[in-house]
């Protein structure tokens, strides 16, 4: 498997809503995320797919799917899905992100209590090892080495030239953003309570 992330790439967490959506990711090469419900930073290494209760009994509430990102373009919804022009978000904004193959994990990590999700962050190291979505929470003392994840991923995108200013203000949003979201999963996993 010679696409399944490597230990220090940024994965991205995200829903694959219906088996439609995991097809255009397969044949078509690409997934959206709607701009105004997107996660701070859309420019990560990877896509891991949580899969909802629409994928039926045998591959609901797992991550089963991870693809590579090969870009993002911002686009609308009717440009994406030419056949539903008449949508009512056809005039919406739409990250587009196009994929590389999509890679069928060795094992599927499985929701456990927790069956709502969004999109939160991980790496590929926790995503090549979990067994349970849980497993995927950056805990706040891994906080040094996500940072430097993300300062890793930044160099690849120096392209970008953002100023040292808005760079260190969008390092602490992220981090605060994770450490936020990871301290309410790990909060909402505790037996007897509800997941996200």
């Amino acid at each position: 498997m010679t696409d399944v992330p490597s230990p220090n790439d940024l994965v991205l967490v995200c829903i694959i809503p219906q088996p439609r959506d995991l097809e255009i990711a397969r044949v078509l090469g690409w997934y959206r995320i709607p701009l105004m419900h997107a996660p701070k930073v859309i420019f990560t290494d990877c896509l891991a797919f949580y899969q909802p209760s629409s994928f039926g009994r045998e591959h609901r509430w797992k991550i089963e799917y991870v693809a590579r990102v090969r870009g993002v373009e911002l686009t609308k919804r009717k440009e994406l899905l030419r056949d539903e022009d008449s949508h009512p978000r056809a005039e919406n904004e739409y990250y587009k992100i196009s994929l590389g193959n999509l890679i069928n994990l060795p094992e599927p990590i499985a929701a456990d209590k927790w069956k709502r999700i969004t999109f939160f962050y991980t790496t590929g190291e926790l995503l090549l090892r979990a067994h349970a979505i849980a497993e995927l929470v950056i805990a706040h003392e891994e906080k040094a080495l996500f940072n430097n994840t993300i300062m890793e991923y930044h160099k690849k995108y120096a392209h970008m030239q953002l100023p040292q200013e808005e760079m260190q203000l969008l390092q602490n949003e992220m981090m605060e953003y994770v450490l936020s979201l990871n301290a309410l999963v790990k909060a909402q996993s505790r037996p007897g309570e509800h997941g996200l």
